[in-house]
């Protein structure tokens, strides 16, 4: 989604400056693969915004193939922005080059979270897709001219360091961009810099061994004309990061629009509490728990009348007790 470039001081054999040909042509094949990802996390934006507005039922998109889908195309982005760091600075560093698109990237990533703010208050993006890639790609100078296969070991690293090094330590919310921590926040957009470092730096080593092997010479576009779906790929992927901004508010107001002319039948409120509650507990429990679980505060929520009152936004489950007791005791029942 990045053109993203690389650093540390050159090497003598890399201070002679390459021809310019060689260093300025793009690789339209690789616009065409970052259009194909940002075509397909629009795709998902939309798939959010039919759930947001009822068309889909609750949790559709945070759990089963969606999930998959969406941590998909995360990945495809981070890492076509650490092979985009390998070609943007790989021999020579061009740190005002770095510092101008590393500048683009923050200030968008302050727009989605300062929107979302004002948006979705519960949920804002605090450090999403955009913050990550920010955060890596300096973390990524680090690996521009180390061996291979430390970067490759710093990315499998990367990736399990949740399974193992998840501790109450990380839970402030300062520290929540780590991805350490034992309470997962709320939010619309979670990429932590851990596990998500991981294809980073998947794509800086994929990019040295590129570079290393000539390959991207061997894959230098025909004199043939491409076809308009691909020159429609290629052009998005030009222009990912301003099609990344105004993509998701064009097509959240536009399902608004249908639903205020067409709005979506009332969903039934205990399959929304039960998928919403399964999507919630399944991000660090078992299924067989969570069902257990889930099941039980339904249960409970109906016998005491309180579930109309929660739906409709009436009371507070961080403050009433009777929730924080329902809680307490459905998870000593799912533990048994």
């Amino acid at each position: 989604m990045s053109q993203t470039e690389l650093a540390v001081p050159p090497s003598p054999e890399a201070s002679v400056p390459p021809p310019a040909e060689t260093r300025r042509r793009r690789l339209g094949w690789l616009d065409v693969v970052r259009g194909i990802a940002i075509l397909a996390m629009a795709s998902y934006h939309f798939s959010w915004d039919l759930e947001y507005f009822g068309y889909l039922a609750p949790a559709t998109v945070s759990t089963g193939l969606f999930k998959y889908y969406a941590r998909g195309i995360a990945s495809s982005f981070l890492l076509l922005a650490g092979f985009s760091l390998v070609l943007g600075h790989v021999p020579r560093f061009r740190r005002r080059a770095f510092l101008i698109r590393l500048a683009k990237i923050a200030a968008a990533a302050a727009v989605i979270s300062l929107a979302t703010w004002f948006a979705f208050p519960s949920g804002f993006i605090f450090f999403g897709i955009l913050h990550s890639i920010a955060a890596a790609s300096l973390i990524g100078l680090l690996f521009l001219r180390l061996p291979v296969v430390v970067t490759l070991a710093a990315a499998a690293a990367a990736f399990v360091a949740p399974l193992y090094l998840r501790s109450a330590f990380f839970d402030t919310p300062a520290l929540w961009w780590v991805g350490l921590s034992e309470t997962l926040p709320r939010s619309n957009d979670y990429v932590p810099l851990l596990p998500w470092l991981a294809p980073f730096l998947t794509g800086i080593a994929l990019g040295r061994i590129a570079l290393a092997g000539n390959w991207l010479d061997r894959t230098a576009p025909s004199d043939g004309r491409p076809n308009k779906a691909a020159r429609g790929l290629a052009f998005a992927g030009r222009h990912s990061l301003p099609i990344y901004l105004i993509h998701q508010p064009l097509l959240l107001s536009l399902v608004a629009l249908f639903a205020m002319v067409y709005p979506a039948p009332a969903p039934d409120p205990r399959q929304a509490l039960q998928l919403t509650c399964m999507a919630t507990c399944t991000a660090n429990q078992t299924e067989a728990f969570c069902t257990r679980l889930c099941g039980c505060t339904l249960d409970r929520l109906v016998e005491q009348n309180l579930l109309d009152p929660l739906n409709q936004g009436q009371i507070d489950v961080r403050t009433d007790s009777r929730i924080s007791e329902i809680a307490g005791r459905c998870t000593m029942k799912a533990q048994e």
